[in-house]
């Protein structure tokens, strides 16, 4: 193990996961809002509207981000279209995270018992009151587990990034190898970088998972 190697360039992944962090977490965040607006989409049932919506999904949900991100970065330059890598990674992100979070919305939508709905449809509120005091709050308590392992899931997937020539952990680990052939020391910085920005969030969803377990089922 050459350690004046791993000293020399654990700079490097620093800065890489910091922008990995940035564009990461840009992309979740427009994932959780393209999800909210799916999901209420699919709950007022607007034909139209809800046809497009699960068009996206499978969509989404059944293409490769790498190919997403290879769409947007070599194909719409064609169109006229340029797009930084940056700004490619998080647009894939977002596109991609939308479809997952707008299902964990749904499952967590689904919990909810209908005497509920039909209690507020009861008492007079219109679907939009019905959906943002009654159903989105419980169903985003429900859905956290999903939230958190859809968080997990997208910031492993930033690993395609370097496809598109985003200098984040991945290009940083491949760019060294190819250059020093230090395959053992760039690899293990690779991964020791992947567990300091997963860990922490792995520990704290179970936490909250526990938590809430807790505070819906008393044990």
């Amino acid at each position: 193990m050459d350690w004046l190697f791993l000293q020399k360039y654990t700079p490097m992944y620093i800065e890489a996961a910091g922008l990995t962090l940035r564009i990461a977490a840009i992309g979740i965040l427009l994932s959780f809002a393209v999800g909210l607006v799916c999901s209420v989409v699919q709950q007022l049932k607007i034909p139209v509207l809800r046809q497009i919506v699960g068009g996206y999904i499978e969509l989404s949900r059944n293409t490769p981000l790498l190919v997403q991100l290879f769409f947007l970065y070599f194909g719409f330059p064609r169109l006229g279209i340029m797009i930084s890598s940056e700004l490619c990674g998080i647009i894939g992100l977002a596109f991609l995270g939308g479809s997952y979070m707008a299902e964990a919305f749904r499952s967590g939508i689904d919990s909810i018992e209908q005497t509920q709905i039909e209690s507020g449809l009861s008492i007079g509120l219109s679907k939009m009151q019905l959906i943002r005091y009654i159903v989105l709050p419980q169903a985003v308590s429900v859905s956290v587990p999903a939230f958190c392992a859809n968080i997990i899931f997208l910031i492993k997937e930033t690993s395609v990034f370097s496809a598109v020539a985003l200098a984040d952990l991945m290009y940083v680990a491949k760019d060294l190898i190819g250059l020093y052939y230090n395959t053992n020391e760039a690899l293990l910085l690779l991964v020791i970088a992947y567990l300091v920005l997963l860990l922490p969030i792995s520990v704290v969803s179970t936490i909250i998972e526990r938590r809430l377990r807790h505070a819906r089922f008393g044990n």
